[in-house]
């Protein structure tokens, strides 16, 4: 491949997206928001920090002239996610949206799907202990829950917690042992989250199923029209491949 490549990224596929063009020798900016105070930053080239919007994506991409973007943010970043598709359409440059698939139940599972944060308040209301797995924002949607709540998220909220809030602050990955004894401790009675996917906080519903604790799912947005979406690294990879004049396959780079 040849050219630039944008990743907006953030996430695990993200990372192992811009390692396998490091390894390809492929010039790669890796983008994150910085929402996170102690990211797990990918190799190759990083910058920090949003964009501006719309307007100033555009402007980013008019000024540095990247051969292709890849989304790789969060199946829940919906904004950025809406401005790189509005800014990759007015300057005409090559966009792929890198978005893992979302759970699946298995036999025992008791999901409740629900479209928004406040939606999953209004489902949880009359629970005796939540644990409220949905991140660092959007939090202040569960302040008014009258029982014990613990709160997990990478880092602390800037919004107002219940009032009978834990707060934990913690990484995953998670092992299923850890999330059993949680829920325990804890007396959990239903678990909160978002459809996230993917494997590294996996385990609670695991141990949700286990212990037949139910769960409300937020369901994850509506993705913009006309963005081609793929589920895998190697699938982003075929796709930069047909788009990058000449690909460079992994045999030809080492």
């Amino acid at each position: 491949m040849t050219g630039q490549v944008l990743v907006l990224g953030g996430t695990g596929e993200a990372r192992r997206l811009a390692a396998a063009l490091v390894d390809r020798d492929v010039d790669v900016l890796s983008s994150l928001a910085g929402r996170v105070a102690d990211p797990e930053l990918p190799e190759g080239e990083v910058r920090i920090g949003g964009f501006g919007g719309v307007d100033g994506l555009a402007a980013w991409l008019a000024e540095h002239r990247p051969r292709a973007v890849v989304d790789a943010t969060h199946p829940f970043a919906a904004q950025i996610t809406a401005s790189a598709a509005a800014a990759a359409a007015a300057h005409g440059t090559p966009l792929l949206r890198l978005q893992r698939p979302g759970w699946t139940p298995q036999p025992g599972d008791s999901w409740r799907h629900v479209d928004s944060l406040a939606a999953a308040a209004e489902a949880v209301a009359g629970s005796r202990s939540v644990f409220l797995t949905t991140g660092r924002q959007g939090v202040g949607a569960f302040a008014a829950l009258p029982g014990r709540v613990l709160v997990r998220s990478v880092d602390p909220p800037d919004e107002p917690l219940p009032a009978g809030a834990t707060l934990l602050l913690d990484r995953g990955p998670f092992s299923v042992a850890d999330e059993l004894a949680l829920l325990r401790e804890h007396e959990v009675d239903v678990v909160v989250t978002k459809d996230s996917g993917g494997h590294l906080t996996e385990a609670k519903l695991t141990a949700a199923r286990e212990l037949g604790v139910p769960v409300v799912l937020v369901r994850r947005p509506a993705l913009p029209a006309g963005v081609p979406t793929v589920a895998t690294v190697e699938e982003a990879l075929a796709w930069l491949d047909e788009r990058l004049d000449p690909p460079v396959s992994p045999e030809e780079s080492t």
